[in-house]
């Protein structure tokens, strides 16, 4: 029902052939926030919307990542963690309209933007074209996504009032048929509102297909630039799809932030000009595991796996002065007689087995959810151990390759190769020398002779002695953005030189860090002490578990296990120094927490 009490027809849905955009025939604006639902351990999705609403946010909007929902070609997950079906109809419990984002790139600083590895197992593939191994993958995909979503739209019941095609195509604009075909194949598997383009003020065009609005992207409110997307576009909605309320960081720079005050006189501006907006991130939450991306330009730099994006809500779901101004400026935009029009307040039952939905509310904002008790631990001993060469013999395999092969072409995850981790390279040197790489180690290795330290191996030279040679290589994560994303396989892509002369008959290990891979020995953990390694301690934690985070002090590289649960990279060069901790991550082993830390770097203080 309507706040004028009459009932929604459901048939024409969101649309955007005036200056404003109509919800169901009633003027609407879109005031929109972005929270990952894979990004928020699940326990905390409802804490997280019921904060969204009580800013005064009417529309949530989410990205789907195709890496996580499909890792093995033949292999689907939309359970727990990735239930996206639950999410979207927590949004409606909650009184949020969605809009849906689901790719198949979406940037998102994901490693490969989202991609799965196992399409770099094809040498010609070319990814975000039409190119035929690429269009096959994202049908299989689509044929398990889409019918999922289809009964979540608006115009059967549902809270998703739009869908994005595609993410900032414009910056690649590689395949002129592209975004028509990924348009045609949500339509033709049943979507049918409205659809969206979004790019940055410079591709708008490029980044547009006919039948989508094209909204943009950006941080400081350019007249110029909403004047060219109004240009390309004169009699429709003009919106700021990704309003960047901070940034993410990258390992050893400086922590981006945005003042507060700028952010919310951005927004306001916004509104006032009568513009629809969407705040990327409200929620950052964390990029837990190996899930971070990279840039390519200006050079190589990782991502760190923290998405706080300095944004209203912190990472661990704190409010912030982004906050509170937001919500005492979108108070008073809610409460405002000249906005009152634009203020949809919808009451409809869905058709579905979904609660009450609705987009607006009543005229006062709710009421701030309590926060919750964070608690610092007493410090986790490490005190058993097992090093990486006694780890090897519960990899799956070891491989004989008369040629280094990269992670994504290693016959491991019923053949679809490694995505994520680390992998072992050994052979035989019967000479000194000097070792080169070129540009054929992704991204980083540890040089061993003897399964002895002798020095970081990235794109220059080491003077080596004689027997084994072990070559450590790191993925620290896939480059995100950009026209190289075809280029993103990691572990040795190429030859290493040894005096001019190719290195040749390699034994491979691969060490994808899996829970499956840490379960096989756990129990085989010892106590005496070599590098690198694998580390092993439990902490206390009694009564009911808190949020709290771990810090590495000493601790130089490496990565941290929960449970088994993967909380991501840490490297002392920062500007990260603490990994967030979500309380239900300790509820697996109550009252105890059980901690793996994997540290490839062979100088670490404990």
């Amino acid at each position: 029902m309507s706040g004028r009490g009459r009932r929604m027809s459901r048939k024409v849905g969101l649309c955007a052939n005036t200056s404003q955009f109509t919800l169901e025939g009633e003027p609407f604006r879109i005031i929109g926030g972005s929270i990952h639902y894979f990004r928020v351990p699940r326990a905390y999705w409802r804490d997280r919307l019921m904060k969204m609403k009580a800013c005064g946010i009417n529309t949530l909007t989410t990205y789907v990542p195709w890496n996580l929902h499909q890792p093995e070609r033949e292999v689907f997950s939309f359970q727990t963690q990735l239930d996206l079906q639950a999410y979207i109809s927590l949004a409606a419990e909650m009184e949020l309209w969605v809009i849906l984002r689901p790719g198949p790139y979406i940037s998102s600083e994901l490693d490969l933007g989202g991609l799965p590895s196992w399409l770099l197992q094809d040498s010609s593939m070319r990814l975000r074209t039409t190119h035929p191994g690429f269009i096959q993958a994202v049908n299989t995909f689509f044929d398990k996504l889409i019918p999922k979503l289809v009964p979540l739209q608006f115009k059967k019941g549902g809270p998703i009032i739009a869908v994005q095609v595609e993410n900032e195509y414009g910056s690649f604009a590689k395949d002129q048929s592209y975004m028509l075909f990924i348009k045609e194949a949500l339509q033709s598997r049943g979507i049918s509102e409205l659809l969206l383009t979004s790019d940055k003020h410079k591709t708008l065009k490029s980044g547009g297909v006919d039948g989508a609005l094209r909204t943009v992207k950006l941080q400081k409110l350019n007249q110029r630039n909403i004047q060219e997307l109004t240009a390309i576009q004169p009699n429709n909605p003009t919106m700021v799809m990704d309003y960047w309320t901070g940034w993410y960081d990258i390992w050893g720079e400086l922590h981006h932030v945005l003042p507060p005050e700028d952010m919310v006189s951005t927004v306001r501006e916004i509104l006032r000009r009568g513009m629809s907006v969407n705040l990327y991130m409200f929620h950052g939450g964390s990029s837990f595991g190996f899930m971070s991306g990279a840039l390519a330009n200006p050079s190589y730099r990782a991502l760190v796996p923290s998405y706080d994006y300095d944004a209203p809500l912190s990472e661990s779901g704190e409010y912030t002065s982004k906050y509170h101004l937001l919500r005492d400026l979108l108070s008073r935009y809610k409460n405002s007689k000249k906005n009152t029009r634009y203020a949809a307040h919808y009451f409809i039952q869905l058709l579905t087995s979904l609660p009450l939905c609705a987009a607006g509310g009543s005229d006062s904002l709710p009421d701030m959810p309590v926060l919750h008790y964070r608690e610092a631990y007493e410090p986790a001993i490490m005190y058993q151990h097992l090093s990486l060469w006694d780890a090897l013999s519960f990899t799956e395999g070891p491989f004989k390759s008369t040629k280094p092969v990269n992670m994504e072409n290693l016959p491991v995850n019923n053949r679809n190769g490694q995505s994520y981790g680390y992998t072992l390279y050994e052979t035989i040197i019967t000479r000194g020398g000097l070792l080169q790489s070129g540009d054929n180690v992704r991204d980083r290795a540890l040089v061993f002779v003897d399964r002895s330290y002798i020095g970081l191996f990235k794109r220059q030279s080491l003077e080596l002695g004689r027997r084994t040679l072990s070559l450590l290589v790191e993925n620290c994560g896939r480059v995100h953005q950009g026209r190289e994303l075809d280029k993103q396989r990691k572990g040795l892509v190429g030859d290493i030189l040894l005096n001019n002369i190719p290195l040749r008959d390699f034994t491979i290990y691969s060490l994808d860090m899996k829970p499956s891979f840490l379960d096989r020995f756990v129990d085989f953990i010892k106590s005496n002490t070599l590098f690198p390694g694998f580390f092993m301690g439990r902490l206390f934690a009694y009564g009911y578990p808190s949020d709290t985070f771990v810090k590495l002090p000493g601790w130089e590289k490496g990565v941290v296990f929960i449970n088994g649960l993967n909380l991501g990279r840490y490297w002392s060069i920062g500007p990260q120094q603490t990994l967030y901790l979500p309380g239900p991550f300790l509820n697996i082993v109550p009252h105890r927490l059980q901690c793996v830390l994997f540290s490839p770097f062979p100088y670490v203080c404990i």
